[in-house]
Formats: C-alpha cells, structure tokens, sequence
C-alpha cells in the first residue's frame, strides 16, 4: 500500500510540474512581443505564445473559429501571419496551375500568408520523397521565387 501512496505522489508531483513547465512557456514572450501583438490583433486576449527553431515568437490564436499563427521578431517585429486553408478555398488562377504543373503531387498543407517581406501569398506543400516541396502562390497564380 505505501508503495502505492508513493508511486501516487510521485505522478501527481511530475503532472503539476508538467503542467508548471507549460504555463511559464507562455509568459516567455518579451513585453515586446505581447505589445505588438495587441497592436496588431485588438480583443485577442489570451494568444499562445513560444519560441520556434528561427528565433520567432509564435503566438497562436483563433478568429471567427479558423486558427492563426503570427510571428513576431523578439523586438516586436511583426514577420508574418498565416492561417490554414481548404485547397478549395484557393483562388481559381491558383488551383488553375496546381492542375497544370503539379497534377502528379498530393497536396500535404495549404496556408495563407500576410507577411511583412513578401505581402500576400499562399503556401502550397506538396509531398514528395525526402523532404516535402513548398511552392509560394500570389493570388493571379504567379510562383513566388
């Protein structure tokens, strides 16, 4: 029975320190970034924040039910933001050249993208073997280089 009482606490004490761990990621975020996000998106309160392989701050967040990701440089930069699409939801002129050039790909992802350097685009991943293929969209259907 004692080893039981023990094995107990011992769960209870590596949950509430997993659930520590996680909670302090999200005050992570500089005041920068929390204020710069705010600037940004008005009313969205309560964002998930971490720090990705780049170096940028990630804040998750929803709006009107769809889930967005933005990035912000740790000074407060915005870099960019995108959310996941529907291939159907891809403007036609786009869907137009996936049918022509890429007819023998599966489409993995779709995302559509606001960013400080490149403005508007959608992200099409394409799988493939080895490392899957990422081809940058305008919304005319023209390739993102």
């Amino acid at each position: 029975m004692r080893k039981i009482s023990i094995f107990i606490a011992g769960c209870l004490t590596v949950g509430l320190l997993s659930c520590q761990e996680k909670n302090d990621k999200k005050e992570d975020a500089p005041e920068a970034v929390k204020m710069a996000f705010q600037t940004k998106y008005p009313g969205e309160n309560d964002p998930d924040c971490e720090q990705d392989e780049h170096g940028y701050w990630e804040s998750h967040f929803k709006q009107d039910g769809e889930k967005y990701r933005a990035d912000f440089n740790a000074d407060g930069t915005w870099v960019e933001t995108e959310n996941d699409i529907k291939k159907k939801n891809l403007p036609d002129a786009i869907k137009k050249v996936i049918e022509e050039q890429y007819s023998d790909y599966e489409i993995t992802e779709v995302e559509h993208v606001q960013s400080a350097k490149k403005g508007e685009f959608y992200d099409v991943e394409f799988k493939q073997k080895g490392k899957n293929k990422d081809v940058m969209f305008r919304e005319d259907g023209s390739i993102i280089e």
